[in-house]
């Protein structure tokens, strides 16, 4: 991992801004190799959504003459880094007063990188997804499912087919921490894009199961309890001998409703407060496989709670169906 950001950081040096093509909402959301484009040719159209809190912006604009979303946010401290930072940096006084006082700190060029996620070209549901709006949270019952939801899904025909790449060793091969190749118990182990890999505070990872008929936690029953048993403990087992995190300090949960239909597990670290790691969307996994244990129908027949924005499509249909 050192050698790689030594490698990083000196092609950074040696070349302008660049920025990987993230793949299309409908294919997962998710980061892959493709054309690069330089920053300075990217047009503001508009300031889509913005956190002081997050430090990450999200902004609309034009790359090359095509709709794009350009998501900037700041990359985390690293122990290993501060004695380098401290040594290298000159501070500019702003405010001193008795104990306390407050500066500008100019840190070296290798410190001031930001990470740098690029949709392009992006549609009008990408511009949506990322525009801040008010989220509205839903309860829907094991009826509403087969209403409204699953017809809703299969009408927008999400792809998959990058995950399917994932499990075929066509893309990201080398990213694969483990595998269980098993047809019917295995998973592939990755980092998610999200995590740069360069920290363990914000450790996050993904299991995708090889299993390709399970879409979400709805489509789970008893009979899934050797899969996803599996993956809880062969997934920690995992993260523990590559990161030395031990089991009992990793988040293990599914969302509901999930960012793609096919069946994937979240492992992040406890401390860390992941996006969707809250009670409305996750279900931790031993959660899930106690409630299975007890009631093989319990995901198919009980209601489940889950937010969806504004101007998302299934939230117009629960209330045209007159379930809002």
């Amino acid at each position: 991992m050192a050698d790689k950001r030594e490698a990083d950081g000196a092609e950074a040096e040696s070349l302008p801004v660049r920025v990987k093509i993230a793949k299309t909402e409908e294919d997962g959301g998710r980061e892959e190799d493709g054309p690069e484009h330089i920053l300075s040719e990217f047009q503001t159209v508009r300031v889509l959504r913005d956190s002081a809190r997050e430090k990450n912006i999200f902004i609309h604009g034009k790359l090359a003459d095509e709709e794009a979303v350009v998501i900037l946010e700041k990359t985390p401290f690293t122990e290993d880094s501060l004695p380098d930072l401290f040594s290298g940096s000159v501070l500019r006084l702003e405010m001193k007063n008795d104990i306390y006082s407050t500066y500008r700190l100019q840190a070296p060029l290798l410190f001031n990188e930001i990470k740098t996620t690029v949709v392009c070209p992006a549609t009008e549901k990408h511009v949506k997804k990322y525009q801040r709006q008010e989220s509205y949270l839903v309860e829907e019952t094991g009826e509403d499912y087969q209403s409204i939801t699953l017809p809703y899904l299969q009408q927008h025909n999400f792809s998959v087919q990058w995950v399917h790449n994932i499990l075929e060793k066509k893309a990201e091969a080398e990213r694969i921490v483990y595998e269980d190749p098993d047809p019917k118990v295995g998973f592939v182990l990755l980092p998610d894009f999200k995590w740069d890999q360069k920290q363990l505070d914000d450790l996050y990872l993904i299991a995708i199961a090889h299993c390709r008929d399970i879409k979400s936690l709805r489509d789970l029953e008893s009979e899934h309890l050797p899969l996803l048993k599996n993956i809880l403990q062969k997934g920690k087992e995992a993260i523990t001998e590559r990161y030395c995190i031990p089991g009992n300090q990793l988040r293990v949960y599914l969302h509901y409703q999930p960012s793609y239909y096919h069946l994937h597990v979240h492992f992040t670290k406890l401390g860390y407060e992941a996006p969707g790691c809250s009670v409305e969307r996750a279900h931790l996994l031993s959660d899930v496989i106690q409630n299975l244990q007890s009631d093989s129908q319990y995901y198919r027949t009980r209601a489940l709670c889950f937010p969806l924005r504004a101007e998302d499509g299934l939230l117009q249909r629960f209330k045209d169906s007159g379930r809002l």
